[in-house]
């Protein structure tokens, strides 16, 4: 029997893709706001697509923000911007 794979859905395009695909934004019990490679961090998350259009879906439509119910400081979306830039493949 084939193991389960763990679903979650990108706040850009709302498309549910494999746990592993997608960068998780985690806020913390401290209310900051990190991004969390590992997928195990403490604190309530949300995930993104690694691609800019996600992103900037995301971004235009704040719902890092309604999903994290906390103001996303703009460093973390240039970190995500550099983070996806630097993952591009071809």
């Amino acid at each position: 029997m084939q193991k389960k794979i763990p679903q979650r859905q990108c706040m850009g395009c709302r498309e549910r893709r494999a746990k592993k695909e997608l960068i998780r934004v985690v806020r913390t019990t401290e209310g900051s706001v990190i991004l969390d490679f590992s997928g195990k961090a403490n604190g309530r998350g949300a995930y993104i697509c690694p691609q800019l259009e996600c992103l900037k879906k995301a971004q235009k439509a704040k719902s890092l923000e309604r999903s994290l119910e906390v103001p996303i400081p703009q460093e973390v979306y240039e970190r995500l911007e550099k983070e996806m830039g630097e993952n591009v493949i071809g």
